[in-house]
Formats: structure tokens, C-alpha cells, sequence
């Protein structure tokens, strides 16, 4: 099947979180299923993710649809294009063109992660796309409300051939690979101080630093705009963090390490006695004690890459793996350094982890296995 692939291309950097990773698995994973991956040339979709004046925003969706519709058009007619497939934010999408191009006959997917930490409800510019592909379990919801088709599938990702081994060997290492937060900061603090000896690698970690200070009359602004955000729930929400126990940080600064490369990465997760994922992650919707929690994208990586995956139970992970047998999980620090330890003694257990923990995220939870749900469910014939 010819697939239109929309999904955060860019023409240059641009100095927003990681994007590129997206079109990389994607592109990939489309091709190696044998399917052809189309791309209007010229387009910059990373740019509709920065900061835009109402104006600019205006004029980048005019010229970005314009051609995209037009390109997507003269393929179409050159040899028929059997879907589109976007991950597109909201301010990305010009409904109009979505529905130029269900016209031509074309159906619209648009897949969207983060559903639960960004909407409390789907956004309007969403509306016209023939399916949404929802990756969480409590995205689910905000969809069956708003009365749109969506389908419940796993984040995507793809891996290189080579990865997809168990690796050889493995080190001692305990290791979390990801940028700071509060929630991460606390989770780890208390399970260092519990006694697990982790690693952990990313952005943020070693360069802790005070908030830099506030006039009274920007706090009292800044105030204003939260409350006509987050409401007084928001307010209350906000509170909790900004009262919760602060814990020692030297224990895990000396734990620290700048992040990895892309190859280090591979390599880290991979050959790591045991990887770590934690799935809460700040939000004013849920308090510090109770934070919002939902499966991610590493959920899906880190078994396809042969790693022994120790993640934080959340939404939707029951759903993913057979918990004790392809991946284990903790609810808390207690539970985490528990099974952790068990799991350091056990190199039987670890390599039956990995074992099948690799063959069911291969299995069942490939991009290309998506497309073929995406596809029944729309009855497209590949």
C-alpha cells in the first residue's frame, strides 16, 4: 500500500523536545513492511510545533496544506495513495484540508500520543479525520465522549534488525534513561535511598540549579493565566508539588550521567542487568502523592531491544504484556527496589524476561501490525 506519511518531518532543527525519532520509525517501519512511503518534498511539519504568532501560524498552515493537498493529489493520480497517516498536534491541522483529501478518496489517520496529559477533551481541528490511532488506555475515553472512530494500538516503534537479538552479554548495571522531572527526581531519590544502586542517564539530572526568581507582579500574571487554565482544581493541584518533601539530591547526582547517544542508548538499555521505566509524569490535573500515569513509548522499546524491563504499572500495560513473564512492574519506590534486587539475583529470570519480552513486543506490537488493524478497520484492502 502507498501510505502519505505526515509526521514531523522537518528542513532544519528547531529548538523543541525530540522530534525526528518519529519520522525515523515510521518511514522505517512502513518500508520494511513493504509498503511505500510517500512525502510531500519542502514541507517543515516540526515547524508547526514552535511558538508562532497568530499570523505566522496562519501562513505556515496555508502554505504547508496548500501543497500538501496539491502534491497529495498529482500522487494519487499518478497511482492511488491508500492512506494518510499523520502524528499531528493540533495547531498542525487544517480541518479543511483533511476533509480535501478524504474527498480524493483517501482515508485520514492521525495517530496522537499524550492524549491524557494534554486534552481533557479532543480538540476541534481533530474532528474530520476518518480514524484516530490512541496509543493510552484512558485516551480512550475522551474519544468514545466526543463521538469519534479511533482504534486502541500500541505505541509505535521500530528497531534496526541487528537489535532485535538478546545481546550476549550483560553488566551490572541497573540503569533509568530519560530527562529530570519532579516526579522522576522523587520516585529515584526514594528508591536510592532505599538502596537501589541505579544509573541514570539523561538531560537535566546534573545541572540541577535554583528557579530563577520572579517579579511580584509577573508571579501575580503568571498566577492569573494558570487559574484561566487549570482552573481552581489547578490551583490546588499545584499546591501539592509545590509542598512535597524535598529529598537529599546529592544521592543522585553522584548516580548521574549526561545523556547517551543514539547508539549508547541502544547499547545501555540493551546490555543493562535490568531498565527502568517510569510512567507518571507531571500534570496540575492529579496531585504530587497521586500523579497521572500512562503507559510510553519506552514500554514498547525497550523489550524489542532484548532488554530486562522492570516498568512502573500504569493504564493499559496489562494489556501490552503478561506481567511476571514478558516484563515485570512496580507500583511505587518500595516495590521497585524489591523486585529489582530479586530480579539482580536471578539470571535465569532475567534472560526468560528478555526472551519473551522481546518475542511479544516483535509479535504484536510492530507499526506494521498497526497498519494491518488501521486497515480492517477502515476496510482498506493492502
Amino acid at each position: 500500500m502507498r501510505i502519505f506519511l505526515s509526521c514531523q518531518q522537518a528542513l532544519k532543527a528547531h529548538a523543541v523536545p525530540a522530534f525526528a525519532f518519529w519520522e525515523y520509525y515510521f518511514r522505517n517501519a512502513l518500508a520494511e513492511a513493504g509498503h511505500e512511503v510517500v512525502e510531500c518534498p519542502g514541507i517543515d511539519w516540526a515547524e508547526g510545533l514552535t511558538p508562532l504568532s497568530p499570523g505566522e501560524r496562519a501562513r505556515w498552515l496555508e502554505r504547508t496544506w496548500t501543497r500538501t493537498v496539491e502534491f497529495l493529489r498529482a500522487e494519487h493520480g499518478r497511482k492511488p495513495i491508500g492512506l494518510f497517516l499523520g502524528y499531528l498536534f493540533p495547531d498542525q491541522v487544517e480541518p479543511s484540508a483533511i476533509r480535501a483529501i478524504r474527498e480524493v478518496g483517501v482515508p485520514a489517520v492521525n495517530f496522537f500520543c499524550d492524549n491524557v496529559r494534554e486534552f481533557t477533551r479532543v480538540p476541534a481541528p481533530f474532528r474530520d479525520f476518518d480514524l484516530h490511532w490512541v496509543p493510552e488506555a484512558e485516551g480512550r475515553s475522551l474519544y468514545v465522549s466526543a463521538g469519534l472512530p479511533f482504534v486502541y494500538l500500541p505505541m509505535p516503534v521500530w528497531v534496526q534488525p541487528g537489535l532485535r537479538t538478546i545481546p550476549p552479554s550483560e553488566n551490572e548495571s541497573v540503569v533509568f534513561i530519560g530527562s529530570r522531572d519532579v516526579l522522576r527526581e522523587d520516585l529515584l531519590g526514594d528508591a536510592v535511598a532505599r538502596g537501589l544502586d541505579v544509573q541514570i542517564y539523561g538531560s537535566g539530572w546534573r545541572d540541577a540549579g535554583p528557579a530563577p526568581s520572579r517579579s511580584v507582579a509577573r508571579m501575580l500574571l503568571g498566577h492569573a493565566g494558570f487559574v484561566r487554565r487549570e482552573g481552581i482544581h489547578g490551583v490546588s493541584m499545584r499546591a501539592t508539588y509545590r509542598m512535597r518533601p524535598k529529598r537529599p539530591y546529592g544521592r543522585i547526582e553522584e548516580r548521574s550521567h549526561a545523556p547517551l547517544s543514539e547508539e549508547a542508548y541502544f547499547e545501555t538499555t540493551r546490555h543493562a542487568q535490568i531498565a527502568i521505566g517510569v510512567n507518571r509524569c507531571p500534570s496540575f490535573r492529579r496531585s504530587f502523592s497521586d500523579p497521572l500515569r500512562y503507559s510510553r513509548l519506552r514500554d514498547i522499546e525497550a523489550p524489542m531491544l532484548g532488554a530486562c524491563y522492570l516498568t512502573e504499572m500504569a493504564p493499559g500495560i496489562p494489556d501490552l504484556y503478561e506481567i511476571g513473564k514478558e516484563i515485570e512492574t512496580y507500583q511505587d519506590a518500595g516495590e521497585l527496589v524489591e523486585k529489582a534486587k530479586r530480579l539482580q539475583e536471578d539470571a535465569a529470570r532475567r534472560l526468560e524476561l528478555r526472551r519473551n519480552g522481546q518475542r511479544r513486543a516483535l509479535a504484536d506490537h510492530t507499526i506494521a501490525r498497526s497498519v494491518e488493524h488501521i486497515s480492517r478497520k477502515l476496510g482498506i484492502t493492502t
